[in-house]
Parts: structure tokens; C-alpha cells; sequence
């Protein structure tokens, strides 16, 4: 596989993250397509459950309790 037009940013990146880990770029890059394709990507997000699990370990928010009124009538003339 040969990728082709990598930004020079990036790949100065790679040599680096390589080097720091004491391998070549081409293994750095199998490993980290390895790391981000290891885990199923879940197509149906609950993003108010992704929110919760995020802030949960926070602690809860205890809030004051607003007084409303009733929703009114509205005539649309039809």
C-alpha cells in the first residue's frame, strides 16, 4: 500500500511518533491504523447517553424547580 501526498507537517509527525516508540514510520502507521480500526464503530450513537456516560463520573446538578404556566390556546383562524 503506498500513500501518496502526505502533508510534510504530518509526516514529520510520524517520523517523530515513530522514533519515540523506537520503530520505523511504516510500522508506526500500521499501528496506528491497527489502534483506530481495532474497535467497531457504532452507527447508531445515543448521544444523550455518549453525553451522559462523559459527565456522569462528575457528579450530578441539582437544579431549581421553575414554575410554568399552562400553554395557551391559540387559535389559527382555520
Amino acid at each position: 500500500m503506498t500513500i501518496r501526498n502526505i502533508d510534510d507537517s504530518l509526516r514529520k509527525r510520524l517520523r517523530l511518533r515513530a522514533a519515540q516508540h523506537g520503530r520505523s514510520m511504516e510500522e508506526e502507521a500500521r499501528d496506528i491504523l491497527r489502534a483506530a480500526l481495532s474497535t467497531e464503530a457504532s452507527l447508531s450513537v445515543d448521544a444523550g447517553q455518549t453525553i451522559h456516560q462523559r459527565f456522569a463520573r462528575l457528579g450530578g446538578v441539582d437544579l431549581p424547580v421553575v414554575a410554568r404556566e399552562a400553554i395557551r390556546d391559540v387559535d389559527f383562524g382555520g
